[in-house]
């Protein structure tokens, strides 16, 4: 755990200035997406320490100087920008690109994050309050009437969906080259992937290794893109599709596999909700199948912005994804899926650039 989750070693002012961003905190995220959208913060990027007034900038863009002027000095506040030091009465202060600024604008981890919060989450976390007083996702009814976002994900407006999937596959994707290795370090011939998505991990099996045979299992709308992917990839003949429902009590998993591997799967479900899905698998499985497990525990994280935003997607499961699930803490989904009948025998840490941990489960003997 960071040393900042134990010990609040800030000052007085600058506690309060923390709060005063919080307080307007939907309305910076608002002003530094048009910043970037609108191409402000590149126009001031290429302009190096010389710099550029708004006046300047507003007749590139098109823009009224008011709109960039409102917006360049909100991002004075956000460190998106920095002013140029100039002589005394200078007609226009000059601006350039702040350190935030530089992430927010060519920092593909900020770009993602922003897309996704943007397009997916924003509206509907005005809902998080009843969200978390009922248990349900309240926030997805600004999309559709789907008792969990993975019911209508395929359905999702074609913007909002991209944002999702970037989202998804950017974390995981990143731990794939690490994590292969690990995975068939024990050969297996015959691999599921639960909760496969788009294919991203299978196909990345069929590429690593000549002979392994995929099973996605997932849900019909998923199973479609899925299928769609990997013949346009060419591995049709060695990817295959079960739909299961894994929540569906009277459900059961495929037999017949060497390795399971679930990627940022479990931490979609309630921890009775893992522990149901998983004891329904450890009764399609034998004692010498690996069960994979690839989730990014916010404990388990170098950085404190990475826990940040492990714990800021805790939310999105609670008012837009099935309102009851989170990015877990790692001891409590081992925990979880120990009740389940498992045992863990090995753990890897630190998968990946994002810290992801790789956790291989045997069923208990």
């Amino acid at each position: 755990m960071h040393d900042s989750y134990y010990r609040d070693g800030l000052r007085a002012i600058d506690a309060k200035f923390e709060a005063q961003k919080i307080a307007f905190g939907p309305i910076a995220f608002q002003a530094s997406r048009a910043l970037r959208d609108l191409g402000i913060l590149e126009a001031v990027s290429e302009s190096k320490d010389e710099g550029l007034c708004s006046g300047t900038i507003a007749r590139h863009l098109g823009i009224s100087a008011y709109g960039v002027g409102v917006l360049l000095e909100m991002g004075l506040g956000l460190g998106l920008v920095k002013l140029v030091r100039q002589a005394a009465g200078a007609a226009e202060p000059r601006y350039v690109l702040g350190k935030v600024g530089h992430f927010m604008l060519y920092d593909d981890m900020t770009r993602v994050n922003m897309d996704f919060v943007g397009d997916v989450c924003y509206e509907g976390a005005a809902s998080l309050e009843d969200s978390i007083r009922e248990g349900k996702p309240k926030g997805l009814e600004v999309f559709g009437d789907w008792k969990t976002i993975y019911d209508g994900l395929s359905a999702l407006p074609e913007g909002v969906k991209r944002s999702w999937f970037a989202f998804d596959h950017f974390y995981s994707d990143i731990a794939f080259p690490d994590a292969l290795p690990i995975v068939f370090s024990r050969k297996p011939r015959s691999l599921f992937d639960v909760g496969g998505n788009t294919a991203k991990w299978a196909l990345a099996c069929c590429r690593y290794d000549p002979e392994v045979r995929v099973t996605i299992v997932d849900l019909p709308g998923q199973l479609a893109v899925a299928r769609r992917n990997v013949e346009a990839a060419g591995f049709g003949p060695r990817v295959s599709g079960v739909e299961l429902n894994v929540l569906d009590p009277a459900g059961s998993f495929p037999a017949g596999a060497d390795a399971v591997w679930m990627s940022q799967f479990l931490d979609c479900f309630s921890l009775p909700e893992v522990e149901g899905i998983m004891g329904r698998l450890a009764q399609a499985i034998g004692p010498e199948t690996d069960v994979f497990v690839l989730e990014p525990f916010w404990d388990m994280q170098r950085f404190e912005a990475a826990s940040y935003s492990l714990n800021a997607t805790s939310l999105y499961f609670t008012c837009m994804a099935n309102g009851n699930s989170k990015m877990y803490r790692s001891g409590e989904l081992i925990a979880a899926v120990g009740r389940a009948g498992f045992v863990l025998a090995e753990a890897s840490h630190g998968i990946g650039a994002n810290s992801y941990s790789l956790l291989r489960f045997r069923r208990a003997r």
